[in-house]
């Protein structure tokens, strides 16, 4: 049912004359082309896990932490006063976004941002 009212839509839209186009059908894959190309469904969900991970304060924090300097989890724990399971929680979403990645020492992980323009990016919207 959507999609006939979408394509009822675009067939007015292409008889009323303020589209360029004559064929509804041949524009409607133009603009299913021009979708995938300007922005495809994979680049749109890594972005999502992006926006997501940044929706929180305790992970912009932790960012703003790494952006310091590299920490340990323990270290994080208690710069934000979490428990492990919940640093350990954030920590994980940030590394699935792209945004950490965790290195192993011994027993311990220590963190580092892997994507420095991200904050420089948040400090030009906080301004």
């Amino acid at each position: 049912m959507f999609k006939q009212k979408v394509n009822e839509r675009l067939v007015r839209l292409v008889v009323s004359g303020l589209c360029p186009h004559e064929d509804p059908t041949k524009y409607a894959e133009e603009l299913k082309e021009l979708a995938n190309a300007v922005a495809n469904a994979e680049e749109a969900e890594r972005l999502c896990r992006i926006f997501r991970a940044l929706a929180d304060s305790n992970r912009i924090r932790i960012l703003k932490l790494l952006e310091v300097r590299e920490m340990c989890v323990c270290e994080i724990m208690i710069a934000l006063e979490l428990t492990q399971p919940t640093a350990s929680h954030h920590l994980k979403i940030l590394e699935d976004a792209g945004l950490i990645k965790g290195r192993k020492e011994g027993k311990w992980v220590f963190y580092k941002i892997t994507r420095p323009e991200i904050l420089k990016i948040m400090q030009n919207i906080n301004k």
